[in-house]
């Protein structure tokens, strides 16, 4: 990423003038000081979840299996130890009792999940997660073991994933003899233990040629099956991601021995090649068996019987995948509208406001500069999209604004603002001829060209911002295919380019705009200050990202970009009069050589800052999922500020919501805990929670109640009275002193 994004600013200034996947183990540990947590089921808005235990009670020194029981909503589901093309496994961080050991999850069989060209591993409806539990011999009858297990689902729907931790207990109580079911969860629970996979003396080879992987199994229960007329259909689940295309159909036969499987390959295993054994589930329609699969040729008596078919599946709705891409371009449409009201993009206002004011009476000169302007947003819109999706098919964690994370991008962009600002201040002129120079206010102003160019610097000053609706969309495009995910930001793009395009097609509203004259000038010599503040802005944010000495070397670029464009108009002044500008020409050129240099010198003493958490004047601690765990263990409201310094809405909320005395009382009359997640510079760790929660950028705002559960997201545009009720809602009734 380093590598990519001084090219990445590179491309800019030409263009313009830039979860948990590892099925986490379960951890025991001793249980610690903490507010107790209750037992009993926990209900969030997608899923209701509580620990049940098999039996009644559990004696010293045996072992009892305890469950994660979910109840989860109709449309909603969560995944296997292996989620698939996308989601995440259930994860339990267990706090146990001095003595007491918890195992393993023991798997149930999931279902095949199809969403569009994906395909994912996982349970809908009822669903128990058994996990075996030591019990020491040391336990005393009579007593009880408080079990609590700190458990993270991720919940998802066709339509978005939403991250739901919660703290389970179970208090177990130790008695001696042989303990009888649990009468409202045993059955059920031995029923689910019963059909789990297991191991069971399955012998099994895997053979990989030209992109094809072929599993071959024989012996054990499938002898017995074979011998039935068994199986007919079969289907594996690899323990791992990387190792088959979860989407591509399995195909099979039967032999007099055992069964193969044809399968195709993931691209990682192409890459690789079969180093190592294969681990997974064998489900077929006689049973379900765990099996390891060491490289080697199909094992004898494996093939030539009859065809076995896949899983049996219930396509989804062909209507689901394309509803989802409507609603979300929809999303994106309404959300480019609304971007232009954001507060990024109000210096590009003053580049809008001089074109339509120059092309006002001229509906042909209107109409070619609204749709190359159109043009232009689109274009580059789709350029930051391919580079986006490029990236993140290439394992990157990065969203919205990702561009804005390298210090050479802010650095290029700051000085194509100062540059823009100096052009509408009449420093210089941009594509005026030798005879143009000089001949009036009109020749000035940028024509075809520069209305496309207007428009690609209008998306290089939106990016900070996502406006509402925009980041959903944007959260829901980054997981689809390839040419919805485009079609979703070209929604973006027009929708950000069409008022501009809607009055430029106008002949109504452009007969209201005053005929050109010599206020123009006037005009744009003030609009030419919003763009020396977005200038300065950006070098506020640069100085954020590096250290001191990167600052003033960026500084000199900027000194020296002033002076190469002024020399530049002193050379098109001269020319226009007829003289010659050779001194003045080489003088330009080598301040702007000089930029370039301090420029890059610049980007190249960028350094991390220090761990800080400044946002706004509250009382805050960076944020991370251990402090907020932390906090929750404790009964304590969490309220969470993903920002970033390039993000303009972000620190326009923080001044205007985040740091009034109003919330500041809040805050404390509710015992919240204040977390920053400072996404200025590139942080994998913010981008996975950004996703998580459907988002691609920031702003994001989470509320995590006192009571635990799924945190509330607060609105993108805050205001004092949307923190400070909902911090009313989320305090905890007697709040710590």
């Amino acid at each position: 990423m380093r590598a990519i994004a001084p090219l990445f600013a590179l491309c800019l200034l030409v263009l313009s003038g830039g979860w948990i996947s590892a099925a986490a183990q379960p951890v025991s540990r001793p249980a610690q000081t903490a507010t107790p947590v209750s037992a009993g089921p926990r209900q969030a808005d997608n899923i209701e979840a509580e620990l049940v235990s098999l039996s009644q009670w559990a004696a010293p020194g045996s072992t009892v299996v305890v469950a994660v029981r979910q109840e989860i909503a109709p449309g909603w589901h969560t995944y296997w130890r292996n989620p698939g093309d996308s989601g995440g496994p259930t994860t339990l961080d267990w706090r146990l009792p001095p003595g007491v050991k918890a195992g393993e999850i023991v798997w149930p069989l999931p279902s095949r999940q199809r969403l569009m060209s994906l395909v994912n591993y996982g349970y809908s409806g009822e669903v128990y997660l058994p996990v075996p539990i030591e019990v020491p011999a040391s336990a005393r009858p009579g007593t009880v073991l408080p079990l609590t297990a700190d458990v993270l689902f991720l919940v998802c729907s066709d339509q978005m994933c939403v991250p739901v931790q919660m703290s389970l207990r179970l208090d177990l109580p130790i008695r001696e003899g042989a303990p009888p079911l649990n009468p409202d969860h045993g059955a059920a629970l031995e029923a689910v233990l019963a059909a789990a996979p297991r191991p069971a003396g399955i012998e099994a080879r895997a053979t990989l040629i030209d992109g094809v992987l072929t599993l071959s199994a024989t012996g054990g229960p499938l002898s017995a099956a074979l011998a039935d007329g068994e199986p007919t259909q079969a289907v594996f689940y690899p323990f791992e991601g990387g190792v088959i295309d979860h989407a591509a159909a399995q195909s099979g036969q039967t032999g007099p021995n055992g069964l193969s499987l044809r399968l195709i390959a993931a691209d990682d295993l192409k890459a690789k090649g079969l180093n190592g054994p294969i681990s997974g589930v064998l489900a077929t329609d006689a049973g379900a068996w765990e099996i390891t699969a060491r490289p080697g040729p199909v094992l004898a008596g494996a093939a030539g019987g009859r065809t076995l078919s896949g899983e049996v599946e219930t396509p989804a709705p062909a209507k689901t995948g394309l509803m989802l891409i409507l609603q979300s371009a929809l999303f994106a449409l309404i959300g480019g509208l609304i971007l232009n009201l954001m507060p990024c993009v109000f210096p590009i206002l003053a580049m809008k406001a001089a074109a339509l004011a120059a092309s006002a009476h001229d509906a042909k000169t209107a109409r070619r500069d609204g749709l190359l302007f159109m043009a232009g947003v689109l274009a580059s819109f789709l350029v930051l999209a391919v580079v986006l999706l490029v990236l993140r098919a290439g394992g990157e964690a990065i969203g919205w604004g990702f561009q804005l994370q390298s210090p050479a991008v802010i650095a290029g962009l700051a000085l194509l603002m100062l540059a823009v600002g100096l052009n509408l201040s009449g420093v210089f002129q941009v594509g005026a001829g030798v005879q143009a120079v000089g001949a009036g206010p009109l020749s000035r102003l940028p024509g075809g060209v520069g209305a496309f160019f207007t428009g690609v610097l209008a998306v290089v000053v939106a990016a900070p911002c996502t406006a509402p609706f925009m980041a959903v969309a944007l959260g829901a495009a980054l997981l689809m295919p390839w040419p919805a995910a485009l079609l979703v930001f070209l929604m973006l793009g027009l929708g950000l380019g069409l008022p501009y395009l809607a009055v430029s097609l106008s002949p109504g509203l452009l007969r209201r705009f005053p005929r050109p004259g010599p206020w123009m000038d006037r005009l744009k010599g003030l609009l030419a200050f919003p763009m020396y503040g977005a200038a300065l802005w950006l070098v506020w944010v640069f100085s954020r990202q590096t250290s001191a000495e990167a600052l003033a070397l960026f500084l000199a670029a900027a000194l020296m970009l002033a002076f190469g464009l002024w020399l530049t108009g002193v050379n098109q002044t001269r020319r226009g009069e007829g003289g010659t500008a050779v001194v003045s020409a080489v003088a330009a050129a080598l301040a702007i050589f000089f930029t370039l240099c301090f420029a890059g010198l610049a980007a190249s003493r960028a350094q991390p800052p220090a761990n800080g958490s400044e946002a706004g004047p509250l009382a805050a601690a960076p944020w991370s999922a251990e402090a907020v765990g932390a906090a929750q263990a404790q009964g304590r409201p969490v309220l969470v500020n993903f920002t970033a310094d390039w993000c303009v809405t972000c620190k326009i909320n923080e001044r205007a919501a985040l740091s009034s005395p109003r919330v500041a009382e809040a805050l404390q009359a509710a015992n919240a805990v204040y977390l920053v997640g400072d996404w200025t510079r590139r942080d994998d760790a913010i981008t996975r929670e950004l996703e998580r929660h459907g988002r691609s950028g920031v702003p994001l705002y989470l509320l995590y109640p006192a009571s635990g559960g799924e945190p509330r997201i607060l609105p993108q545009l805050l205001t004092e009275g949307v923190v400070t009720d909902a911090l009313q809602t989320a305090r905890t009734p007697n709040p710590a002193p």
